[in-house]
Order: structure tokens, then C-alpha cells, then sequence
């Protein structure tokens, strides 16, 4: 499953903590839009039943259809608000002023005595909708008030605009509330991927173990590979050493075979094996070093070996007059041996001396976490293939030129146990370009 499918572990937690809230809101909104709408229309509900208990009061008794005294009140005398009373007995019609000779159109009154009004939807003289509140008595009377549905749903209307509004800004309160938990509850993981790049650069060898729960058995875990990488590595290193000391003694035997009159009258041979024995040492202490260490990580300045290599090595060419200019600003540094560094730094400008017409340039700088060093001449350069084949330990391009072909495989190698690593490609200058990049 590549990285596009798994995303961002933030943006899921914050897009199901949104969907969640948005979620709650609506259900919180829409059940107090219900339980607002019950309240307003219980409001309108008590007082029409407030004026038909009036009516009812207020009918005198005997057959003819009178009331006792006015009961137009406010609202239910003004004409065309809606707010109205009606008293029916057969043809006998009492009507409130807002309705002035018109009836109001309601439904037909179920049998049987009440002593409750029930609601009733109806629609005004002019056709307006209406509430209702009706209430037939048992000699055939039926009262009825009404009230506009503008009195229900104007106050919904502006109480909803203020719920709106209210949930509006509880719900940007709740996203903040949820990006900062977010970002809150992903820091620990945030300050173990700070721990992890300190283990790599060299900083620190374990993650600490104080860590939330919740993030403690990965902590646990990766400090378990980091434990047996190391393992690992001191194993490999002590192989080496062994070997180390294993060829040491055939060394030792051959030298002092040489040493003889008459095996090795020119030197060169003798010259070789001092020079293969020096080699074995330097490799011999950095894997004792390692074996017993660890990997270790020394800050080790680039611009003073750059310039007693660059010296050194115009001296021993000095029959082709090569020039190595240099421009490795003084704060530079890697992190890696004194010794690897001069060693990856000779072949790679030694090699540069030896194919060039007459100039090297070495040029360094910082790249993020990383120091990458140029190296480059004004030689005739390699083609793709012979890029390909020259890094290879031991593959030699012209078997005229002094040299074992290890040089460029042996740098590639250093470079790559300290974390960086070596590229060639095509210099500026017409010659090769070998870039060294190490950690910073």
C-alpha cells in the first residue's frame, strides 16, 4: 500500500473528529428546533385555551346565544390578525371583532362530551392559515379560537437564526478545540521522530524510555532494533578484524621473505607490502574501535585536510603542474573519522590529479542534513558505461596508470557505513564530477 492510500494520520483524526462534531450539531439543532416549536405552540395552545375557558365562563344561560360581558380583548380585536373566537349553537353565531361578519371554516366537532379543547388546523375568512382550539359542549355549542400560524413560526424563525448562529460558533470552538487536541495528543509521536533523526546523526544511541503509553511499546521496539543492529555491526566489525589479523601474518611472512638479498631489488614489491600493511592497520584499529564502541560520530572539520591534501598533492604532481584550488567554508564539518575523511578525500583528489590536464577544483558546502563535497577536473571525463564500471572494486579503465582500481569502491564504501554516499557524473570542467556526501 503506497503512501497516497495510508495518508495523513492527522488528517484522519481531524476529519472524523469534524464529521463528528458537524454530525452533533445537526442532531443537537434539529431536537431544540423541536423542543422550541412545542414551547411556542404550548405558548399559543394556553391562551386560546385561556380564552375559551373565558367564552365558557362568560355565556349566559338559557336559549338564546349571549354573552355576559365583552371579551374582545387584544389581540382578538384587531381585524385580520388572525387572533379570533367563535361560538356556534346552531345558527346562533358569536364572533370576535377581528372577524367581523366572517366565520371561521372548522372542522366538523366529534360527538360525545369534552372537557378539553383540541387542536384543530383550519383556514380564516380571507383563507389565511390558521391554529386552532376547539372545544364542543355538550349542548351542541361549539367555541373555537384561533391564532395566526405567523405567531409560530415568526419566533421559530428568529430563534432559529440565533441557534444558527450560537451552534455556528460552537462548532468553530469544538475544530479548534479538536486541532489542538489533535496536534496535542501527535506531539509525543512528533518528539520520538526528533529522538530517531538525534540516534541517526549520532547524537544520542537509544530513544529514551520515558514515553506515554500508548507510544512506550514502539519506543521499546525501535530501541530493540537499534540494540540488535548494533549487535550486529560489532559482530560483522569483529569479523573483519579477524580477517585483519588473519592477513596480517602472511603479510609479515612475505616481508620478511622480501627483506632477503636478491627477492626484491628494486624495492617495489617491498614498498607494496608496507603499503598493503598500513592499510590493514588503519582498518584493523577502526574495526577494533567499532567492536568495542560502536559506530561513533566526530566532528571533524573539512577545511584544513582539504588544504594540506591539496598541497600534498600538488607537490607529487608537480611534473604536470596541476593546480587544486579549494573553497570549503571554515564552519564546515562531518560527521565521521579524521582518517576516513583523508582517506576518502585522497583517492577522490588524488584520482583527479592523476587524469586531469592541470586543474582540480574542490568545492564543499551544506545541504540540509548532509555536507556534499565536489571534486572536479579539467580531464577528459568517463561516458555513462564507464561510470557505471569504474566504481566498481578493482575495475581499472587504462591498466597504464599506477594503481589497484580499490581506490573509488573503498570511498564508495566509507561513504556509505557513515550514512552518505558517493556520485559520479560529468564536470563542468569537460573531466568527471565526484560529489561526496556525508552527514553534517
Amino acid at each position: 500500500m503506497g503512501p497516497s492510500r495510508i495518508g495523513s494520520l492527522r488528517r484522519r483524526l481531524l476529519l472524523g473528529a469534524l464529521a463528528l462534531i458537524v454530525a452533533a450539531l445537526v442532531v443537537a439543532g434539529l431536537a431544540i428546533g423541536l423542543i422550541l416549536a412545542r414551547f411556542v405552540r404550548g405558548q399559543i395552545d394556553s391562551r386560546l385555551d385561556a380564552q375559551i375557558v373565558a367564552l365558557v365562563s362568560g355565556l349566559e344561560p338559557g336559549p338564546s346565544l349571549r354573552l355576559s360581558r365583552d371579551l374582545d380583548a387584544p389581540p382578538f380585536d384587531r381585524p385580520g390578525a388572525g387572533w379570533a373566537w367563535q361560538v356556534r349553537r346552531g345558527d346562533a353565531v358569536l364572533r370576535s371583532a377581528s372577524l367581523g361578519t366572517r366565520d371561521l371554516a372548522l372542522p366538523a366537532p366529534p360527538v360525545g362530551d369534552e372537557d378539553r379543547p383540541r387542536p384543530a388546523e383550519g383556514t380564516g375568512p380571507r383563507g389565511e392559515a390558521l391554529i386552532l382550539r376547539v372545544l364542543p359542549l355538550p349542548d351542541g355549542t361549539v367555541i373555537a379560537a384561533s391564532a395566526p400560524r405567523a405567531a409560530l413560526y415568526g419566533p421559530l424563525r428568529e430563534a432559529g437564526l440565533a441557534l444558527a448562529a450560537s451552534l455556528g460558533v460552537l462548532g468553530l470552538c469544538l475544530a479548534a478545540g479538536a486541532v489542538a487536541q489533535v496536534r496535542l495528543g501527535l506531539r509525543p509521536l512528533d518528539r520520538l521522530r526528533q529522538e530517531l533523526e538525534a540516534v541517526r546523526a549520532g547524537a544520542r544511541e537509544r530513544v529514551p524510555d520515558p514515553q506515554p503509553a500508548e507510544v512506550r511499546p514502539l519506543a521499546a521496539e525501535i530501541n530493540a532494533l537499534l540494540d540488535q543492529n548494533a549487535a550486529q555491526l560489532a559482530q560483522a566489525r569483529t569479523h573483519v578484524a579477524n580477517l585483519a589479523h588473519g592477513l596480517k601474518t602472511p603479510l609479515a611472512t612475505l616481508s620478511l621473505a622480501l627483506s632477503e638479498p636478491g627477492r626484491d631489488p628494486d624495492g617495489r614489491l617491498s614498498q607494496l607490502v608496507a603499503s598493503l600493511d598500513r592499510g590493514l592497520r588503519h582498518h584493523l584499529r577502526r574495526a577494533r574501535s567499532a567492536a568495542l564502541t560502536g559506530a561513533t560520530r566526530t566532528r571533524t572539520a573539512l577545511a584544513g585536510p582539504v588544504a594540506d591534501l591539496a598541497g600534498a598533492l600538488e607537490r607529487l604532481h608537480a611534473e604536470k603542474g596541476v593546480r587544486v584550488t579549494h573553497d570549503i567554508p571554515p564552519s564546515l564539518a562531518a560527521a565521521c573519522d579524521p582518517q576516513d575523511l583523508d582517506e576518502m578525500l585522497g583517492n577522490l583528489v588524488d584520482n583527479a590529479c592523476t587524469w586531469c590536464r592541470q586543474e582540480v577544483r574542490v568545492a564543499g558546502r551544506a545541504v540540509g542534513n548532509e555536507v556534499v563535497v565536489a571534486i572536479e577536473d579539467d580531464g577528459p571525463g568517463l561516458g555513462p558505461e564507464a561510470l557505471a564500471a569504474v566504481a566498481r572494486r578493482g575495475r581499472r579503465l587504462d591498466e597504464t596508470v599506477p594503481g589497484h582500481g580499490f581506490g573509488l569502491a573503498i570511498t564508495t564504501e566509507l561513504a556509505e557505513l557513515y550514512g552518505g554516499g558517493l556520485e559520479l557524473d560529468r564536470s563542468a570542467m569537460g573531466g568527471l564530477r565526484a560529489r561526496l556526501r556525508l552527514p553534517a
